[in-house]
C-alpha cells in the first residue's frame, strides 16, 4: 500500500489530506510534504488523516517533527482522526496531549490556534 497526499487551502490553514498507509516507506514522503508546505510560509496545518489505514513509530516521528517545525513559526498543527484503531496509538503514546485531535476538518479549522 502506498501513501496519498492532498492540500488545500482554506483560509489561512492548510489541509492536508492523507490516504493510505504512513510507515517506515512512505513517511518520508509526508516529512517531504510538511517541510515544503512549512518552507512556503504555510504554519497552520490541519493533517486530515481520515482515509488513514495504517500509522507506525516513522509516521508517528514525522507528525511530532511536523509540529515542532510550525511551532518554530509560531504556528500550529491539528489532528483530524475518529478511527479508533488510529486515535488508540495516539493515546498508547501519549501523543493525544501534544496533538490537538478534531473529529472534522471544519471543526479543526474553526478552533483557534492557542486552544486544543
Amino acid at each position: 500500500m502506498d501513501v496519498s497526499l492532498d492540500d488545500r487551502q482554506e483560509g489561512d490553514r492548510t489541509i492536508v489530506v492523507v490516504g493510505g498507509e504512513i510507515d517506515v516507506y512512505t513517511a518520508p514522503k509526508l516529512r517531504e510534504k510538511l517541510i515544503d508546505l512549512v518552507s512556503a510560509g504555510h504554519y497552520h496545518l490541519v493533517v486530515d488523516m481520515e482515509a488513514v489505514e495504517f500509522l507506525d513509530s516513522t509516521g508517528l516521528g514525522v507528525l511530532v517533527g511536523g509540529l515542532k517545525r510550525v511551532r518554530a513559526h509560531e504556528g500550529s498543527l491539528r489532528l483530524v482522526c475518529t478511527q479508533d484503531r488510529i486515535l488508540k496509538i495516539f493515546r498508547i503514546t501519549g501523543l493525544t496531549k501534544v496533538f490537538p485531535i478534531h473529529a472534522s476538518v471544519d471543526e479543526a479549522v474553526a478552533a483557534t490556534p492557542d486552544s486544543a
